[in-house]
């Protein structure tokens, strides 16, 4: 039961970073900065509210919050990771073909990127 419900707060909050993630990085890459550092920026603009939110929320655990110095070190390490992955995905696609592709690609590129991240967040971050 606890899969379920962590999945559901996962992908409700993971909907709203992902969101706000999108609109950032449009918005930076439409005033002209380049699509990776836009894509860091935007990915940073989420991932606070994204540690503090599951942390509260969706693997707390007996009413229990899990954040954190450790959980924080851990959740940065995967963050950093993922999103040296997403920022080579978007700004292969911004490269090859254009930049309206990577706005396009880019929620696609951080849904899948949620799958490994809730595994990993189930895992290893806030156990």
């Amino acid at each position: 039961m606890a899969l379920i419900r962590q999945g559901f707060w996962f992908v409700l909050i993971g909907g709203l970073q992902v969101l706000a993630d999108w609109a950032m990085f449009v918005a930076l890459t439409a005033l002209g900065l380049a699509v990776a550092p836009a894509n860091i920026a935007a990915r940073a603009s989420g991932a606070t509210l994204g540690f503090w939110l599951n942390g509260r929320i969706t693997f707390a655990q007996a009413g229990q919050q899990r954040l954190g110095g450790r959980r924080f070190g851990r959740y940065l390490l995967a963050w950093i990771v993922f999103t040296v992955l997403s920022t080579w995905l978007i700004a292969a696609v911004a490269s090859h073909f254009s930049l309206r592709y990577a706005w396009l690609a880019k929620p696609v590129v951080e849904g899948l990127i949620a799958l490994l991240s809730f595994a990993t967040a189930r895992c290893w971050i806030y156990r």
